[in-house]
């Protein structure tokens, strides 16, 4: 059995070794995509000045509309940190392609000019973890390779669940192979709860929106190009959001959601009290009708049940942010655990494959002619 997992480990991690550590580099630097992006273009995600209250969301949106005639808007972003600046999506008319903007939400100043989604660095390498930049496709791909690395978490820890024993040796003065082994053990069982995590969340959400989108276009639908306004213009958004506030007791809107095709609701994504620390910013929903505002629902973590709330919690698990800066940190360093790994466990494989070879040799010259 040992043996089995054991070439089903190496030739597992052979064939992934450079999708997974594209995944795991990229995903390591997005953990800190706010701090990078502030750093590369700091004009355009922070606001001059937060002193004052912010606009309202209907003169907002009308600065929006005014500037951008040929755009809908179709999200809003909030932040928790009232330094940063709201990040608005909008599609122009004709299309049915995504873009955003920053906007300074206390004067009102458009800080940077819609752009596709994958415009500025942080951005593409965003594409390039979930996708590996092959469009829908790429999702299912990365999903796989998801699933590969945990997978790869699972046999190593069946292959040293006796790790304890020797866990911290670290044989400096041996043979480099034999340092290799021992630190290839060392940093795979460190990681590995990390590594697990990150796979079954990676995986869940890839292989959840490739089979989202095959389910959408399977009667050959396509999406659907903005012409027009989706909602009705003398909804007040300010009123919508002060009335999810009052249907969800402690209701903070993150997300607002506008229609992006016909049907679509207008939806407050947000978070409330809970005793749960791994509850999302989005965890709780209140839905109004585009056209009339009447309330259409609420969704709320709290009483939803264990199964929903599970799926919930793997947003702050997959990024990290359940425990602030410190767990932050923790998954970027932990992220890195493949670059290692791959190193050790090639050399590994081919020291072992070159004695593998060798015994053979001398094997074939002892026999007689």
């Amino acid at each position: 059995m040992n043996k089995f997992l054991f070439k089903l480990h190496s030739w597992t991690a052979l064939l992934a070794v450079i999708p997974l550590l594209v995944i795991c580099l990229t995903g390591s630097l997005l953990v800190f995509k706010h701090e990078i992006d502030r750093l590369l273009m700091h004009d355009n995600v922070v606001v001059p000045d937060y002193s004052s209250q912010r606009l309202p969301m209907d003169d907002l949106l009308a600065e929006i509309n005014t500037k951008y005639a040929d755009h809908q808007v179709t999200g809003w972003l909030f932040h928790d940190d009232p330094e940063r600046a709201d990040l608005v999506y909008v599609i122009a008319n004709g299309t049915d392609t995504w873009n955003y903007l920053f906007l300074d939400s206390y004067s009102g100043t458009i800080l940077a000019e819609p752009v596709p989604l994958d415009h500025y660095l942080t951005d593409w390498l965003l594409e390039l973890h979930y996708t590996l930049l092959l469009g829908d496709a790429g999702l299912l791909v990365a999903g796989l390779f998801s699933i590969a690395l945990l997978g790869l978490g699972i046999s190593g820890i069946i292959l040293h669940r006796k790790f304890w024993k020797k866990f911290f040796t670290l044989r400096w003065k041996k043979r480099l192979v034999i340092y290799f082994s021992d630190l290839h053990k060392m940093v795979g069982v460190i990681a590995s709860p990390v590594l697990l995590i990150l796979g079954f969340t990676g995986s869940w959400w890839n292989i959840d929106n490739f089979i989202h989108e095959l389910q959408e276009h399977a009667d050959g639908h396509t999406h659907y190009l903005m012409t027009e306004r989706l909602y009705n213009d003398q909804l007040s958004l300010d009123t919508l959001l002060e009335t999810s506030s009052k249907e969800l007791d402690g209701f903070t809107t993150n997300y607002l959601s506008l229609p992006w095709e016909p049907g679509t609701a207008i939806t407050a994504w947000g978070s409330v009290p809970s005793k749960n620390p791994l509850s999302s910013r989005y965890s709780s929903t209140v839905s109004f009708d585009s056209q009339t505002g009447e309330l259409l629902g609420t969704t709320d973590i709290r009483n939803t049940g264990f199964g929903p709330a599970i799926v919930d919690s793997f947003e702050e698990l997959h990024y990290g942010t359940f425990g602030g800066l410190t767990t932050r940190v923790l998954w970027a360093i932990l992220g890195l655990a493949p670059l290692i790994l791959s190193v050790t466990g090639i050399t590994l494989w081919f020291k072992r494959s070159r004695q593998r070879r060798l015994k053979r040799q001398k094997k074939l010259a002892q026999l007689p002619e």
